[in-house]
C-alpha cells in the first residue's frame, strides 16, 4: 500500500495553506526525511517532509491551496525482484563440446589523427527583452497576512512615534576590546542586538506602561519580557520571540537570535516561536536606512526601530566632535502609553547604550 504524504498540522489556528514549491519531480525516487515541499500559510512557510523511501506520484500542482491533513503526493515503496516463474530462467550448458570459434584477425591499427583546430567559442547569448510590461501575481499567505495586520495596527490603535539618538562609541569601544575573547568563549560574535535587548528589557521594567497591551476594554499588563526580534526572510518579514530575555546573558541572546533567524530564513520556524511577544525591535539600519517609523506588531503597544550608525558632528561639553550616532525610534500605542512614559522608555534606552556598564550594574 502506498505512503500517503499528507499536509502536516502547524497549530489550531491554521486551517490550510497554498503549496508553493515541490523539491521534486513527479516519479523521482525519494528518501525518508527529504525535504518534498514547501507550504505558505498567512502566519509562516515551512516544510513536508517524507516519511519514507521510494517512487513519489504528485497529486496537486505547486500553486495549489491545500488543507491541513490534505494528501498532496504518495509514495510506492521500493519492492526487490524476487526470481519468479516469470523470471528468465538461466541458459543450459550442452554435454557435447563445441569446436572452438576462429580466432578474428586483430583490428588494424587506426592511422594517428592530425591535431584538429579549438572550435572557436559561442557567441554569448544576447539579453532577452521581457515580455510586456508588468507581470502579475497572487500575493502568497503570508504576504496577505502581513498586510491586513500592518493596516489594521494603523487602524486600531493610536499609534504615535518618539524619536531620540545614541551615541554608539562605548558599545563600539567595548565590542572591540572584548570581541575575540567573546568569540573564543562562545563561539558566536557580540552584536549590537544583545545590547538593545538588554536595554530594553532594563526600560520596561522601569516604565511597564510599556509592556503592557489592550483587550478589548481591559488593559494586561505583562510581567514577563519575551522580545520579538524582526528578521527580513525572501517571504517577508518574520518576528521570532526570543523567551526570557531578562533571564538571559549577552552570549546566550545573540546564539538565540542567530538560531531563529536561520529557522526564519530556511522556512523551518514553527508557529509557537512567532507568538507572545511583549515588544518588537526592528533594525533597519542593516539596509542602510536612516531613519523610520516603525508599525507596532499588535496586540503589543509598542516597538523600537533601530537605524544606520552615521558619523555625525555633534555637541559635547560645547565642543564640536565626531561621533557614530544612531537614529531611534519608539512607536507606540497612545491609548494606553502617554507620551511622558514612551520618552522616558527611549531615554532610558538611550542611557544603558552610552553607558553599557549600566546594563552589568544594573543601575
Amino acid at each position: 500500500m502506498p505512503l500517503e504524504v499528507k499536509v502536516p498540522a502547524m497549530g489550531e489556528s491554521i486551517s490550510s495553506g497554498v503549496l508553493a514549491k515541490w523539491h521534486v519531480a513527479d516519479g523521482d525516487t525519494v528518501r525518508k526525511d527529504q525535504p518534498l515541499f514547501e507550504l505558505e500559510t498567512d502566519k509562516i512557510t515551512s516544510e513536508g517532509t517524507s516519511e519514507g523511501a521510494g517512487r513519489i506520484s504528485l497529486l496537486v500542482q505547486a500553486g495549489a491551496e491545500v488543507r491541513i491533513g490534505q494528501v498532496v503526493a504518495t509514495i510506492e515503496a521500493a519492492v526487490p525482484a524476487v526470481p519468479g516463474d516469470g523470471a528468465p530462467k538461466p541458459p543450459t550448458v550442452s554435454a557435447e563440446p563445441k569446436p572452438a570459434a576462429a580466432l578474428p584477425p586483430p583490428a588494424p591499427k587506426p592511422a594517428p589523427e592530425s591535431p584538429r583546430p579549438s572550435p572557436a567559442p559561442a557567441p554569448a547569448p544576447s539579453a532577452v527583452p521581457p515580455v510586456g510590461r508588468q507581470t502579475r501575481r497572487k500575493l502568497s499567505p503570508l504576504r496577505q497576512k502581513i498586510a491586513e495586520r500592518l493596516v489594521a495596527s494603523q487602524h486600531e490603535a493610536a499609534m504615535l512615534t518618539t524619536f531620540n539618538e545614541a551615541d554608539m562609541s562605548a558599545v563600539i569601544a567595548l565590542r572591540a576590546r572584548y570581541q575575540d575573547d567573546f568569540v573564543k568563549r562562545y563561539g558566536i560574535k557580540l552584536g549590537f542586538m544583545s545590547f538593545f535587548a538588554k536595554a530594553v528589557v532594563r526600560a520596561l521594567k522601569e516604565v511597564p506602561a510599556v509592556n503592557a497591551q489592550v483587550d478589548g476594554d481591559s488593559v494586561i499588563e505583562n510581567h514577563y519580557f519575551d522580545l520579538g526580534i524582526a528578521v527580513s526572510t525572501e517571504k517577508g518579514l518574520m518576528v521570532p520571540v526570543i523567551r526570557d530575555c531578562d533571564q538571559l546573558g549577552m552570549a546566550d541572546i545573540e546564539k538565540r537570535i542567530a538560531d531563529a533567524a536561520k529557522s526564519a530564513r530556511e522556512g523551518r520556524i514553527t508557529l509557537a516561536e512567532l507568538e507572545n511577544g511583549v515588544f518588537t525591535i526592528t533594525n533597519g539600519g542593516i539596509f542602510g536606512s536612516m531613519l523610520s517609523t516603525p508599525i507596532i506588531n499588535p496586540p503589543q503597544s509598542a516597538i523600537l526601530g533601530l537605524h544606520a550608525i552615521n558619523d555625525r558632528p555633534v555637541a559635547i561639553d560645547g565642543q564640536v566632535v565626531i561621533r557614530p550616532m544612531m537614529y531611534l525610534a519608539l512607536s507606540y500605542d497612545h491609548r494606553i502609553i502617554d507620551g511622558r512614559e514612551a520618552v522616558t522608555f527611549l531615554i532610558r534606552v538611550k542611557q544603558a547604550i552610552e553607558d553599557p556598564m549600566r546594563l552589568l550594574l544594573s543601575v
